[in-house]
């Protein structure tokens, strides 16, 4: 049976079943876009129809490797979209609701999945297209945690996307350099990004999407990639909303060399990757492209810090032209409506931290050193149970700040209005984690029914409320809607402009006013990212 006469068939059996079952029959299942025909499938909603593993580029393989993504090819007769395409090659997954993807990992990889409550295609429905974290090197569109079910019941088209990752989303190469009309080489997996926005531009009204209504939002290198994508150009005009969620600081917070919105410059990052190729034998790229992906990802891994992420995106001068404080101060970040957020323990890790109290006051003047006398005075204990919870105290205090450090120098140069949220519920049964990294995802995404935890009603309560905040932003640059507890617009003379979501929802301060003076001035003392 050929491919035109499989994929048609299986169009039928769609079709058919929308009668068998009149509950899906005022769903969209059938799309055209400008590779060809689609049909998708009913998803766990019976108001929401999902295509899975819809090519956005062609396959990144051959003498397309480690080149630019391009145009995938067209396809006659209708093609199922049925199933989650390849995950792109890594060694692993390690973010929340990721472990568990349902795809195999390949080369070919560039496919993203959409989650619609369309009826028709004439709707214009929000669009939210989805960038998993996993520091860059991992991920994977297929993960159960982004099963967008309840969020785009919620009224909007979720588009969830693949790309390259690790080595093959982001070497840097003399050699590769010289290839490029560009001179410059890194970013593959941004420009994977870039284009499967492209595609959205392109084809989402197909889905009764609007492509003027399209919000980026992204988790950890997710977020990251949500702040890189604010100041890269060819991204300019194809989002008109930004969510960050875990992936932006103050550029004066040390740890944001430690997190996914970090980078490194063109020129040191092809020092590192040259230095790490000749140390495990391979001196040319022609001797790197004769191995096959499968055995790129097995290579040793890098002797080098773990962050920055060793292959992640490069200030190059091309894709990313400038540093985020550059873009700031020159006024070149998108003027989009932009929502960032921490989850609590994003910087701690653990919601109660057991210390002694020598050991408190011995990491604080390694950390703060001329100004720990200050730190103290803000921070006291007098025990080793009061050093714990100072100590997570300045965690939460500095994730906060930081936050609104980032909103107070990108506000400088947009008319947009921002949010800022603090993610503080823990999963049940695992309040000894807290609020740990990613853990908001499934409740965003309204996705519970697939991450297997004992989820309760407050769970789904909370998802309810989330997702709604989510839809909302998406559908006007607000997330603020009838029945939710108001969400304060950021303003930078504003106290309580930090919303607290999860337990206890509702607006907050980030720190007291004289901490929040304190991080502020420590961050000034502190390189500039």
């Amino acid at each position: 049976m050929t491919a035109d006469i499989r994929y048609t068939l299986v169009a039928w059996v769609v079709a058919l079943s929308t009668f068998a079952a009149p509950v899906h029959a005022q769903t969209l299942l059938n799309a055209q876009i400008d590779t060809g025909a689609l049909a998708g499938v009913p998803s766990a909603d019976p108001g929401v129809t999902v295509f899975k593993g819809v090519p956005f580029a062609a396959p990144p393989v051959g003498p397309l490797r480690w080149k630019p993504p391009v145009a995938p090819a067209k396809w006659t007769g209708v093609r199922a979209a049925d199933k989650y395409g390849s995950s792109c090659m890594q060694k692993g997954h390690g973010e929340a609701g990721q472990a568990g993807d349902q795809a195999e990992n390949s080369e070919d990889c560039l496919y993203l999945n959409v989650w619609t409550p369309a009826k028709s295609a004439t709707e214009k429905l929000p669009v939210m297209v989805w960038l998993y974290g996993g520091a860059f090197h991992s991920g994977s569109s297929a993960a159960p945690g982004f099963e967008a079910v309840g969020l785009a019941s919620k009224g909007a088209i979720v588009v969830v996307i693949n790309y390259r990752l690790g080595m093959l989303g982001f070497l840097t190469s003399p050699e590769l350099d010289a290839e490029s009309p560009h001179k410059v080489s890194g970013n593959y997996g941004m420009l994977d990004q870039i284009e499967s926005l492209k595609w959205v531009k392109r084809n989402i009204a197909a889905f009764g999407g609007d492509p003027k209504r399209v919000t980026i939002f992204g988790q950890s290198a997710g977020g990251g990639s949500v702040q890189f994508l604010a100041v890269m150009p060819q991204a300019r005009g194809l989002f008109q909303r930004a969510i960050a969620q875990s992936g932006t600081m103050d550029s004066g917070d040390p740890l944001i060399w430690q997190g996914a919105m970090s980078y490194r410059t063109l020129k040191e990052a092809e020092t590192n990757h040259w230095h790490y190729l000749r140390g495990i034998g391979i001196d040319s790229m022609a001797k790197l492209r004769a191995l096959p992906a499968e055995q790129i990802i097995k290579l040793p891994p890098p002797q080098f810090p773990d962050y920055p992420p060793f292959f992640s995106p490069v200030l190059d001068g091309h894709v990313m032209p400038s540093s985020y404080k550059e873009a700031w101060a020159r006024h070149k970040q998108a003027d989009v409506p932009f929502m960032v957020g921490t989850a609590a323990e994003d910087l701690s890790g653990k919601p109660i931290f057991k210390t002694t109290l020598a050991a408190y006051r011995q990491w604080a003047q390694q950390k703060f050193a001329h100004m720990t006398d200050e730190f103290i005075r803000l921070y006291p204990a007098s025990n080793d149970e009061e050093a714990g919870l100072a100590q997570n105290l300045a965690f939460h205090d500095q994730n906060r700040i930081s936050k609104v450090g980032w909103a107070n120098a990108y506000q400088k140069g947009v008319r947009s209005k921002l949010f800022i949220y603090f993610w503080n519920h823990p999963w049940p049964g695992q309040e000894a984690r807290g609020a740990f990294h990613g853990s908001e995802i499934p409740y965003i995404m309204g996705s519970l029914p697939s991450v297997k935890q004992p989820w309760t009603d407050r769970d789904r309560e909370i998802s309810g409320m989330m997702t709604q905040y989510w839809a909302n932003f998406a559908a006007t640059g607000n997330p603020n809607g009838k029945g939710l507890v108001e969400w304060p617009v950021f303003t930078p003379a504003g106290t309580k402009t930090t919303m607290q979501l999860g337990d206890d929802s509702g607006a907050i301060e980030a720190a007291t006013a004289a901490r929040t003076d304190f991080f502020r001035r420590w961050f000034a003392t502190r390189p500039q990212m």
